[in-house]
């Protein structure tokens, strides 16, 4: 038996337009999953697809605005319809606010609401809540799924200036885990992948001049990571691909994966 197969399985990756899911989504279909793409850029999810596909993958995208609840409902009946009921769902859409940031010009007292509610909207309503409350009570009547949730370093530790980001984080890891209890006995195993620092757009800014060189911040993560590099997003890949399996995964519900090269686990 192949512990990693995951043919027969459909794989919906919310977010695979972006680097860390579209790797995932990458390396779910390579094990053999039908992934449904889901997104709102149609030319990135394009991409994503091609790269399933020319692998040998079977991958088709959906547009789907995951803070839309009637958005997530069309594109859970598309998905049904072209590749069957979904067994897996991977939540990879976030990200951050600049005005949520804490910086000379604003400090913690002065970031807006409006900025707090996008970020924490982005990534735990959008990034965890809707697609569960979507896709988990299919996956509870059928008594089958997997579903991936991805947090952040900051879950654990948080991060300076990334306030809101780190508070969202926290906020999903903490939904993963009262899921896992609540569905354990339903057959559906819920868990969470924890990156540590991948250079997105998102972070770009906070990581690197535009010169290119690498800012303070970087020098700074590079010393407190033992690996003394960032991670490159078909890292994450192998974890996204272990929590789906039925057979390697089987009994692991309710935990978080790290893939931070050793970030975590380093102090002084």
């Amino acid at each position: 038996m192949n512990l990693f197969d995951l043919k027969g399985e459909v794989a919906v990756v919310i977010g695979a337009t972006g680097a860390l899911g579209g790797a995932c989504a990458q390396a779910l279909g390579a094990a053999g999953a039908a992934v449904a793409v889901l997104g709102r850029h149609a030319d990135r999810g394009a991409i994503c697809v091609d790269a399933i596909t020319s692998a040998g993958g079977r991958a088709q995208f959906f547009s789907c605005d995951a803070m839309q609840p009637e958005s997530l409902h069309a594109a859970h009946r598309a998905v049904e319809q072209a590749l069957g009921a979904p067994t897996v769902l991977l939540n990879a859409a976030g990200g951050n606010k600049p005005e949520a940031v804490i910086s000379a010009d604003r400090p913690f007292e002065k970031i807006q609401m409006t900025a707090w509610s996008e970020v924490f909207d982005l990534n735990l309503v959008g990034g965890a809540l809707l697609p569960c409350q979507e896709f988990g009570p299919g996956m509870v009547t059928r008594r089958k799924g997997s579903i991936i949730n991805i947090a952040s370093v900051t879950s654990h530790l948080p991060l300076s200036r990334v306030v809101a980001y780190s508070a969202a984080k926290a906020a999903v890891l903490s939904l993963s885990r009262f899921l896992a209890r609540e569905w354990a006995t339903h057959g559906v195993r819920v868990n969470t992948i924890t990156p540590g620092f991948f250079p997105a757009e998102q972070n770009r800014k906070l990581l690197f001049n535009d010169d290119g060189t690498p800012t303070a911040r970087t020098a700074a993560i590079w010393g407190h990571t033992p690996m003394g590099r960032f991670g490159q997003p078909a890292e994450v890949g192998g974890a996204a691909v272990f929590l789906a399996s039925p057979q390697a995964a089987s009994f692991i519900t309710g935990t978080d994966i790290v893939v931070d090269g050793g970030f975590l686990s380093q102090t002084i």
